[in-house]
């Protein structure tokens, strides 16, 4: 994680030991809150001011313990850090309206990661909102998100299915590092759908399906990146998850996907991609005259 400093790894991840309160009577559009436990009192002031949290909102507290138990794994504990800030919203909509996700002062992990990575934890209809008040990479905002949805609806998110979300959101982000953060989240989003199409019953179907998305998608990966992807893919297969109910939660994801492919940003990728095969072909016509 190239450009990644010690101090961006703050994080949102929800106390284990709060006071017990049921949930299950939870309805559309009541919120929860999670906000870090090193924020001043100021701070929190001004981030539920910014969330326009109602004044009776449920509010959870982060620890920085809390974020080394779930991201430990699959990041140096010097770059998690010693402070809880990050804080986020989440909001539960009508059946079927998917997740919606915005973010403010997150400037590695983006919108369309998170929203992959919670659809991949069962999480569903759901606005959701990330924020710190200081700029930060926004890695640990994912289990705080989970665990609030989980108190929200009342639902059991197991630890495997939390531990595979955060892996994926690392790993679109390193990839996004490499490629493209678009590139990145456009390639996790056609995975998906490919996977919900046609659910892969061996290793080999998976690397079919990550090869198979890539060319859809005109990206050229090298042995590594792929062989990333097959690993964490592979590890979702044996979860069993529902890639169909992923996959009709990820509306703003694909419409964003399709944006990025029709905007300027898009069409000057794919133009200089035509042009590398056209290129390419020009030299094979040369070779053979």
């Amino acid at each position: 994680m190239k450009s990644m400093k010690k101090w961006v790894i703050l994080t949102v991840l929800l106390c284990l030991l709060l006071p017990y309160k049921a949930f299950a009577d939870a309805a559309v559009g009541d919120m929860i809150v999670t906000l870090g436990e090193n924020l001043s009192k100021e701070q929190k002031s001004m981030l539920l001011s910014e969330m326009k949290a109602p004044a009776d909102v449920e509010v959870l507290t982060v620890t920085n313990a809390e974020e080394h138990e779930y991201l430990g794994d699959y990041i140096a504990s010097r770059l998690i850090g010693t402070k809880a800030i990050s804080s986020s919203a989440i909001t539960l909509e009508e059946k079927g309206t998917g997740l919606k996700l915005e973010s403010k002062n997150i400037n590695w992990v983006t919108d369309e990661m998170y929203i992959n990575a919670l659809a991949t934890a069962g999480v569903k209809d759901a606005t959701v909102y990330v924020t710190a008040p200081i700029p930060v990479s926004g890695t640990a905002a994912l289990t705080g998100v989970i665990k609030a949805y989980e108190l929200s609806s009342d639902k059991v998110i197991s630890e495997d299915v939390k531990q595979a979300a955060n892996e994926e959101m690392v790993t679109t982000a390193e990839l996004g590092d490499e490629i493209g953060t678009e590139e990145a989240s456009a390639l996790v989003t056609k995975i998906k759908e490919k996977m919900a199409e046609n659910p892969p019953a061996s290793t080999e179907d998976v690397r079919k399906i990550v090869e198979s998305a890539a060319k859809d998608l005109g990206l050229v990966l090298n042995e590594g990146q792929i062989q990333s992807l097959i690993d964490l893919f592979n590890k979702l297969k044996e979860l069993n998850i529902d890639w169909t109910a992923v996959g009709d939660q990820l509306t703003e994801a694909k419409d964003k996907l399709s944006n990025f492919l029709e905007s300027e940003e898009g069409q000057s990728f794919l133009d200089k991609l035509k042009g590398v095969f056209e290129s390419l072909i020009d030299a094979i016509k040369s070779f053979f005259s």
